[in-house]
């Protein structure tokens, strides 16, 4: 069980140094300046399009801040937290500049959403307007805080609603199973935009839906009380550091406002309540118990007040002074830097010798890779339990030689896999992860959420972050797998611009994407043709060192009178049918094997194509809405002044995969299929 905690009362209006309360007082004074402030920029149209005001949260959001150590923490603010960002140290010339999206926002740069702070610098992280989603990001981290013995703590704030989402129980649940150094904190207003929270979950308060969950600590307080606040985080901080166990903050919070400009209260608020929540003003309380304790005189917060307005004042000066960003500037930081092969720039090599297996070329890199650097892990469903490495094998023998420190399982929450890989490489930018992002590709659908955060994280952040993380999803049919042992991913991924996305044919080609992957910054979706792990077409000589580089198709096959694009699985048929049709009719079939689907080789495309003057596309995913369309608009578009017939594609039909091998082959496509297409374009 969870133990509910009563913090010592450390901090209270006798005990606390005059210093120490007037600091605090300037904060809160500055703070609820620029929360005020903030709408008037968009009535003016200068910027602050979307504004959350924390009045109500001011308390506990200033000892956020004030326990938040810059130099050994890490801390994920939400779309709320603009007194938590300031009782942390931004200024208001920081703030404003994010309210309204100056080129010198530190937090992207005025790329991300106004009233999202942060300062990667002091790490501070910037949070995505997904809500709630963060936590894993928070949980990540203090799992390499866990391993490298960091001493500190990651510290996650959100809205009590947002703990309905699933990825917050998880992150919980993953935290408290691991006993990570994270302070969940909830700030609790009563409210999800309009929804209240007897909507969300049954218990009054949700840090009680924790309380069966063991190694975690929860306490209560006050929200708009500065002496219980602060004493509620500065007792979770000490618990989280001494015992490294998680501890939920669950602070009780008044919203005085709307729950943001587009929100509009008074349609579900009525006046008293509303006055009433304004009567709970904890700034307004704070001034009161100063005056009436006889610390400062009225004149003198006056005077505290006054010297923040200039302060605020001065901010604004200067932030609308700085410059807007520039619109030639948006493919900047879109893609993290690739590792760049010297020894083999275009992925080719001449080695000879005995061939290996896709899945033992795959192996051996991944042992290979993690002994070059010591700073890369692995992890996932099925990862490492004895002589168990995946649910394929592909991982064998790999914690043996490494450890469970750096290959280790992770729970069936595909979302907390990737999402706390996307939290562990903000700890150090030489690390490196490897996820096996679920059992299958099939299953990978509830780390969406994750996959999104992953691909903009590095444009989001103005490239002040990118998620290091290699995606291995093990693809495709043909083994009878039947509904959700079947699927591609790459036609509905691809559009998500942000993480490459590689598929290889055979093994050298397996070997030197996985290389790249792993040694390159940002995040890969490296997709595994599962049937090819012990097929004997894809065996192949793989040189030790052989490297891909991102982006580099290979010819498999020359040939001058038809081209086919293809990839994965369907390479090996399409080769197939290219010698069926040479011996039935002569034709000589040129097969590209495109190896990177993002970033696309669209020269070696191109090339192809001007010199057979006939195309066709070939893969397995479904032909409607499949990767496939794209490479005929680039044909069509760049490439269509040599065609000399229409484009065909081949792939699967458009209904789920059957599990009855007669149903899959009906379904798969073939290398019959793709000769009978051929013939067709030659035929036109």
């Amino acid at each position: 069980m969870a133990e509910i905690v009563k913090p010592k009362n450390v901090y209270s209006i006798k005990s606390t140094d005059k210093k120490v309360l007037k600091k605090w007082y300037e904060l809160l004074i500055l703070g609820r300046l620029l929360d005020d402030r903030a709408p008037n920029y968009l009535k003016q149209a200068i910027g602050w399009s979307y504004h959350a005001p924390c009045a109500g949260h001011d308390a506990i959001q200033l000892a956020i801040g004030q326990i938040f150590d810059r130099e050994t923490d890490h801390l994920f603010p939400y779309y709320r937290d603009m007194m938590t960002a300031v009782s942390a140290g931004l200024t208001a010339e920081e703030v404003i500049l994010n309210g309204i999206s100056k080129a010198t926002d530190l937090a992207s740069g005025g790329r991300h959403m106004s009233n999202h702070f942060a300062k990667p610098e002091w790490n501070i992280h910037n949070v995505s307007s997904c809500t709630g989603n963060h936590p894993l990001h928070a949980v990540g981290v203090a799992r390499a805080m866990n391993r490298y013995n960091h001493k500190g703590v990651a510290i996650s704030s959100q809205g009590e609603s947002s703990v309905s989402e699933g990825y917050v129980y998880e992150a919980i649940n993953g935290a408290s199973r691991e006993k990570l150094p994270a302070i969940f904190v909830f700030q609790d207003n009563g409210y999800g935009i309009s929804v209240p929270k007897c909507d969300q979950t049954a218990n009054e308060f949700v840090a009680n839906n924790f309380t069966g969950f063991l190694n975690l600590h929860i306490i209560h307080c006050d929200g708009k009380d500065m002496f219980d606040s602060m004493n509620a985080m500065t007792e979770a901080k000490k618990i989280a550091l001494e015992k490294s166990e998680p501890v939920i903050v669950h602070a009780r919070c008044v919203r005085i406002h709307s729950h943001s400009n587009s929100d509009k209260h008074e349609l579900y608020r009525d006046e008293e309540e509303r006055a009433e929540a304004a009567a709970q003003d904890p700034i307004a309380a704070f001034r009161k118990l100063l005056i009436k304790n006889k610390i400062f005189t009225a004149k003198e917060l006056d005077a505290i007040d006054a010297k923040k307005k200039e302060e605020m004042l001065e901010g604004h000066k200067l932030a609308m002074k700085a410059p807007n960003p520039d619109p030639a500037s948006i493919y900047d930081f879109l893609y993290a830097p690739a590792y760049e092969s010297t020894k083999y720039p275009e992925g080719l090599h001449n080695e000879t010798g005995e061939e290996i297996k896709f899945i033992d070329a795959l192996n051996e890199t991944l042992k290979a890779e993690f002994r070059h650097n010591p700073d890369t892990f692995i992890w996932g469903q099925d990862m490492a339990n004895k002589d168990k490495g995946g649910i394929f094998n592909v991982s064998k023998g790999m914690q043996q030689e490494f450890g469970k420190e750096r290959v280790f399982n992770g729970p069936i929450a595909e979302d907390y896999i990737l999402g706390t890989a996307n939290g562990f490489s903000r700890f150090r930018k030489d690390i490196r992860v490897v996820v096996e992002g679920a059992e299958f590709a099939d299953y990978f659908w509830p780390a969406m959420e994750q996959y999104l955060e992953c691909s903009h994280d590095y444009w989001r952040s103005n490239g002040a972050f990118a998620p290091n993380v290699t995606i291995r999803l093990a693809s495709g049919g043909y083994i009878g797998g039947g509904l959700y042992h079947s699927q591609n991913l790459e036609g509905n991924l691809a559009g998500i611009p942000g993480v490459r996305i590689v598929c290889p044919a055979f093994a050298d080609d397996a070997a030197g994407l996985l290389r790249t992957s792993m040694r390159s910054e940002g995040p890969t979706l490296y997709l595994e043709p599962k049937s090819l792990y012990n097929a004997k077409q894809a065996m192949s000589v793989v040189p030790d060192d052989f490297e891909v580089p991102f982006g580099k198709a290979k010819v498999r096959r020359e040939g001058s009178d038809l081209t086919i694009i293809t990839y994965g699985n369907t390479v090996h048929h399409s080769l197939e049918a290219a010698e069926k049709l040479q011996a039935e009719t002569g034709a000589s079939v040129e097969v590209v094997d495109l190896r990177s689907l993002v970033p696309l080789d669209e020269e070696a495309i191109l090339k192809s194509i001007a010199k057979t003057n006939k195309c066709l596309v070939v893969h397995e995913d479904k032909v409607f809405g499949g990767f496939g369309g794209e490479i005929v608009a680039l044909i069509n578009e760049k490439g269509f002044e040599h065609l000399d017939a229409p484009v065909k594609r081949v792939g699967s039909t458009y209904t789920p995969v059957g599990f009855n091998r007669i149903l899959e082959r009906a379904i798969l496509p073939n290398t019959d299929l793709v000769l009978n297409a051929m013939r067709d374009i030659l035929n036109y």
